[in-house]
């Protein structure tokens, strides 16, 4: 699952009105970076979510073959992280899913930060599974981070008043039991990530490498 249904508000004075995951780093647009990437990992279809504009999304990725693309349309409503998947379930099958932020950019290190978090997977004791960027090393970021990677790999949200070192580096490891019970409608995945932490059943994996925020 490819998300890419954002606003794109933060660069609206660069884009103007094109979409964020079109905007191009190095000549190549976001989404053709992220999907030249999850098809390098063995990813053969891809779901991707459209909501503003969405026929821009729709026309830049008509053809494309490797990973062959479905979207999923959103453009009467945006249904947020959460409910963007949520709606595209049915398409994503029964089984864990890979999902990945269409503005997700970094530059790896020794071997694949995809196929990291995949080997990690264990499907009896998570639901979710997230790749977390080291934060003092990731160019643009200045926040207090998201989490804190525990001994045994689970993950825990910062406090109020805490720094914590990973900051979510935009790509997870979902199964569809993550969303059983969820609100209809927009919602985030972080409600759905507290959920499982709380039930201790969301996990990390540290990136190698430099993810940038974008």
């Amino acid at each position: 699952m490819v998300l890419s249904a954002g606003l794109g508000t933060r660069m609206a004075a660069l884009n103007g009105n094109l979409p964020k995951p079109l905007i191009t780093l190095n000549g190549q647009a976001l989404i053709d970076r992220v999907l030249d990437r999850i098809a390098e990992a063995g990813v053969e279809r891809a779901v991707v979510n459209v909501h503003h504009p969405a026929d821009l999304i729709e026309r830049h990725l008509k053809g494309r073959q490797t990973p062959l693309i479905e979207f999923s349309d959103e453009r009467a409503a945006r249904l947020d992280t959460g409910g963007g998947v949520k709606k595209a379930l049915p398409r994503l099958g029964p089984d864990p899913f890979l999902i990945h932020n269409a503005d997700s950019v970094w530059i790896e290190s020794v071997g694949s930060n995809l196929a990291r978090l995949c080997d990690s997977w264990e499907e009896e004791e998570m639901d979710c599974l997230l790749l977390l960027a080291p934060a003092s090393i990731s160019p643009g970021y200045q926040g207090r981070g998201d989490f804190a990677l525990e001994a045994d790999g689970r993950i825990r949200r910062r406090g109020e008043q805490e720094v914590v070192p990973f900051v979510f580096a935009g790509v997870s490891i979902a199964h569809p039991r993550l969303f059983d019970d969820s609100p209809q409608g927009a919602f985030s995945l972080n409600l759905l990530w507290s959920r499982a932490i709380a039930a201790g059943r969301a996990w990390g994996v540290r990136m190698e490498g430099v993810w940038m925020h974008v």
